[in-house]
């Protein structure tokens, strides 16, 4: 049996971001106990160069619901990037998972050869769809997922493995 676009896509990253919620979760609680400005947290960084927690959360958010989007061919979903405490990060994901549960299969399988154009800053970007998936926007959301959780992990939350990957 072959593994769907949709398997591919969809079912990941519903869990994947329900993961981050669950770690984002474990942060606000060790932020409260710890006596930790929240905004401390989701300002941290791994290097000076990098993109604080608060955009990786939301590139995660935007990996996933994009590419949702685009491989179903519908509108992308308009995310302005206003969040600035747990409980709007939370949001976030939950808005994000709940329209990626909108995509119906049948709307992304078949897409593995769907023209795909990202605009980005320094050009465009074109692929087909499985590219696309695989090699781009899956990607993309574990390397934000793990970033996310790096920082936090970094700033001494207890997390493992375990808390990355989810329970099946």
């Amino acid at each position: 049996m072959s593994l769907s676009m949709y398997q591919a896509s969809v079912p990941v990253f519903v869990r994947m971001l329900g993961n981050l919620s669950a770690i984002l979760d474990k942060a606000n609680a060790y932020a409260e106990t710890k006596k930790i400005a929240p905004s401390v947290l989701l300002g941290s960084r791994l290097a000076p160069d990098m993109l604080p927690l608060s955009v990786q959360i939301q590139i995660a958010c935007d990996s996933a619901a994009r590419g949702t989007a685009r491989l179903a061919g519908v509108d992308l979903p308009s995310n302005p990037d206003t969040e600035t405490t747990f409980a709007e990060f939370q949001a976030r994901i939950a808005r994000t998972i709940e329209f990626v549960k909108t995509v119906r299969p049948e709307q992304i399988d078949g897409s593995e050869e769907r023209s795909i154009t990202l605009p980005m800053r320094t050009g465009e970007m074109k692929f087909q769809g499985q590219e696309f998936l695989l090699g781009f926007t899956l990607p993309n959301l574990f390397f934000h997922i793990t970033t996310a959780y790096a920082i936090l992990r970094h700033n001494g939350l207890d997390i493992g493995k375990m808390d990355y990957i989810g329970k099946p």
